[in-house]
């Protein structure tokens, strides 16, 4: 496993595998040096090697991803004209240095046993279903898999079933949405209708859920021929009524650990009522620079992380769904819907593009039409993609309250067949398309 995930990684960044390899070891010896030190009954020594870690893995992550923004910025505030370094963004790099980062922090506060091994170690910085994009796996929480693992049939057909789920949300939907959106970007902005708008807006919002679920899916299925279990990275995060419940179910690996070794260290809400608001929304506006270099990345955190001051209700899981309810869900989700925008376009660009709504509420200009005549919107398979879109997100939300798919028995097992050959012949068909498709979380 270590072999093929170095290899893997190579294949996209053959110079970045050394650095992956480099953070790796240091990691590695760092978290034996903690252990070794805390044995000794050598706290400081300790502390000492922890910070040693956090400081390295930052500096690394903060040279190769924020440098040239650092920069931009002094250049714009100042006119200074320093010249950018351009350097390419390693592949996975905000992910895998979350991973190491969350083993030494472990190892300090004795959540889990150092790893002696640096085979296994490594296959779990490097474990190529989850190395690109996730989910974000603390060691503490596989550990055990890393030390007792037995592969079976069973497991394996599961691992099958995740993975084709997580295809289809790429190949059948992701794809064709993002394909009605790439087409209502490009338009001007000046003049663009309001059915245009919420269409576009719409369209990225279901894109980066089936993008990045998707992703997920497929990292979680292909782990699990391994007998390997990922952290479930999304829970039906649409159906939030409120922006906490959102955070709760939306890239849960990035929230736990945003809450385990940022808001817990900052003392959470253990400091009082202003404090603990304040942790919140430095906890989320560190989540929107850990999403990109730009401002706004950082506005959609802040956005977000003032949401949570007006949703801060416990979630109740056993809430009934009733009127009340859904509503709750229908804010929310136009919450999500208006800053994804911020999070693609940017805030100028934002503004500019939904500042005539009020107006133009049901006009629809001549932009759209161009759209009608030229992308999926023409094509029968808009009503397939619209109907798996459904399934799937009902799928995902009921399979949560119960096994669904143990209740069918042998049916389950046909109907899951057909449908993987429908699936298959279809991104064969599509494959044009898939191969200059990337996922949206890679550039992150």
């Amino acid at each position: 496993l270590l072999l093929f995930s170095l290899f893997f990684y190579a294949w996209g960044e053959p110079k970045y595998v050394f650095l992956m390899l480099f953070t790796i070891t240091m990691d590695f010896f760092i978290g034996k040096g903690i252990d070794k030190a805390k044995k000794e009954g050598n706290q400081k020594k300790a502390k000492r090697f922890l910070m040693t870690s956090i400081l390295v893995d930052l500096s690394i992550l903060g040279f190769f991803k924020y440098a040239d923004f650092l920069i931009g910025t002094v250049n714009t505030l100042t006119g200074a004209g320093i010249p950018l370094l351009g350097i390419p963004l390693p592949i996975g790099i905000s992910f895998f240095t979350f991973q190491t980062m969350s083993y030494t922090i472990d190892v300090y506060k004795g959540s889990t046993e150092v790893q002696k091994n640096w085979i296994k170690y490594g296959t779990y910085v490097s474990m190529f279903p989850q190395l690109i994009a996730g989910p974000i796996v603390q060691y503490k929480t596989i550990a055990e898999q890393m030390e007792h693992r037995k592969e079976n049939t069973s497991d394996f057909s599961e691992g099958i079933h995740r993975f084709m789920i997580g295809l289809g949300k790429k190949v059948l939907i992701a794809n064709n949405i993002g394909a009605l959106w790439d087409a209502i970007a490009v338009l001007p902005v000046d003049g663009l209708a309001a059915g245009t708008a919420w269409l576009g807006a719409l369209a990225y919002t279901f894109q980066i859920y089936f993008d990045f679920s998707g992703y997920s899916d497929i990292a979680i299925g292909t782990a699990k021929l391994f007998n390997i279990n990922l952290i479930k990275n999304f829970d039906s995060p649409y159906f939030s009524a409120s922006v906490k419940e959102f955070w709760r179910r939306w890239h849960i690996s990035l929230s736990n650990w945003f809450r385990d070794y940022l808001y817990i260290p900052l003392g959470g809400n253990r400091r009082g009522f202003m404090v603990s608001k304040l942790n919140v929304i430095f906890v989320f506006l560190v989540s929107g620079l850990w999403h990109g270099a730009g401002w706004n990345y950082v506005v959609w955190g802040g956005m977000h992380g003032v949401a949570q001051l007006f949703n801060n209700r416990k979630v109740n899981k056993n809430v009934k769904h009733n009127a009340v309810w859904w509503l709750k869900v229908l804010l929310t989700f136009l919450f999500v819907t208006l800053t994804w925008m911020v999070f693609r376009l940017g805030i100028t660009e934002t503004v500019n593009t939904l500042s005539g709504l009020s107006w133009r509420w049901c006009s629809f200009s001549e932009s759209m039409d161009r759209i009608v005549d030229n992308t999926l919107l023409t094509h029968a398979k808009l009503a397939l993609v619209a109907v798996c879109a459904v399934l799937l997100m009902v799928y995902d939300y009921f399979s949560l309250k119960r096994d669904l798919l143990k209740e069918f028995g042998r049916l389950n097992v046909v109907v899951r067949c057909a449908v993987y050959v429908f699936m298959i012949m279809f991104i064969l068909f599509e494959m044009p398309l898939v191969v200059t498709s990337r996922f949206i979380y890679f550039q992150f």
